[in-house]
């Protein structure tokens, strides 16, 4: 079934930018990651967001190479709040956590959280699992650093957008199956979870900002060797998940008109038929990072506004004893 998303499909105040979107880049390929990443290195990283406390700090892998991360918190420092490891997005290919800012302070503003963002390695420097084995490092130091970084440790979420979105569930299962970190509740924010693309809204998506053919290119990059196998295991693909039991308490939101719709519906499907706390809101005319492209959009606002309030629920109301 084609997907092709004409701009009437659009909701009117996001038409305008999406249509000049399709038109200036419409899909994503290889070149395109690469030239992305060096203007990010180039005009982005490094950004001091006014009325935020934020240190950069290196930490070890295994390998003895540093990752760098970064620590978003309020002016003051916080005792016992939420502490929420964020994952940025850009399809594991293109990105850094300081694109994310706005978010990060909407978070602080509403709990005076601590928010740890790694820099993690990208699919164009290397495949799967080394993102995933990233944020994982920075997820365990996160927890181990908890009473320096006034984070209460049963409230550790996770949380992140489209690819980030994608590598928040991904930890969420690697957390749970490792059975050393317990995570409180999950925001995968339209994520990127099924490299099969099996669902129709993945298929024949030509939508602004995300669509087939870009899904296609990041998949493989990330994967490589493991594209289109058989055994792609579920830390790299988290829609090919069987065993849902377990996984911590999720809120998402997606827009109606973009490849993702069908898997986080069916993501979300699954947690609760698995006995999980789960919820997703679908902003109708929407297409792939709506919320950042046209955050003073009418529909963006509102997204936040519903975020926002799932994310103080789980506030008040779940926590994870660490083990």
């Amino acid at each position: 079934m084609a997907h092709s998303i004409r701009n009437r499909d659009m909701k009117g105040e996001l038409r305008f930018m999406g249509t000049a979107v399709r038109t200036i880049l419409p899909y994503y390929k290889d070149s395109t990651f690469f030239l992305f990443n060096r203007i990010i290195r180039t005009f982005l990283i490094g950004r001091k967001p006014r009325g935020l406390s934020c240190k950069r700090v290196s930490i070890q892998r295994e390998d003895g190479s540093l990752m760098d991360i970064v620590i978003y918190g309020p002016k003051e420092k916080p005792q016992a709040a939420p502490g929420i490891l964020w994952i940025h997005g850009g399809g594991y290919c293109i990105g850094a956590p300081d694109q994310d800012i706005m978010t990060i302070l909407e978070f602080i503003e509403q709990s005076g959280c601590t928010v740890v963002a790694p820099y993690y390695t990208l699919a164009t420097e290397k495949p799967y699992p080394a993102a995933l084995e990233d944020c994982y490092l920075a997820l365990k130091w996160m927890v181990t650093n908890s009473t320096e970084l006034g984070i209460s440790n049963d409230q550790i979420m996770v949380a992140g957008s489209s690819a980030g979105g994608g590598l928040t569930e991904a930890l969420c299962i690697y957390a749970r199956d490792k059975g050393e970190i317990s995570i409180a509740f999950q925001m995968p924010l339209y994520p990127m979870l099924d490299d099969r693309m099996l669902t129709a809204s993945s298929q024949n998506n030509d939508a602004p900002v995300w669509n087939t053919k870009s899904n296609i290119n990041a998949w493989k990059m990330y994967l490589q060797d493991l594209y289109q196998a058989s055994d792609v295991p579920p830390y790299a693909a988290p829609g090919r998940l069987e065993n849902f039991e377990g996984l911590p308490p999720a809120y998402t939101f997606v827009g109606s008109i973009e490849p993702f719709l069908d898997e986080t519906l069916t993501f979300i499907e699954r947690l609760k038929a698995a006995g999980v706390e789960a919820s997703c809101d679908v902003y109708e005319g929407a297409y792939h990072g709506f919320d950042v492209l046209c955050s003073h959009s009418k529909v963006a606002r509102l997204a936040h506004k519903n975020l926002l309030e799932h994310f103080r629920y789980a506030c008040d109301n779940y926590r994870a004893k660490q083990n």
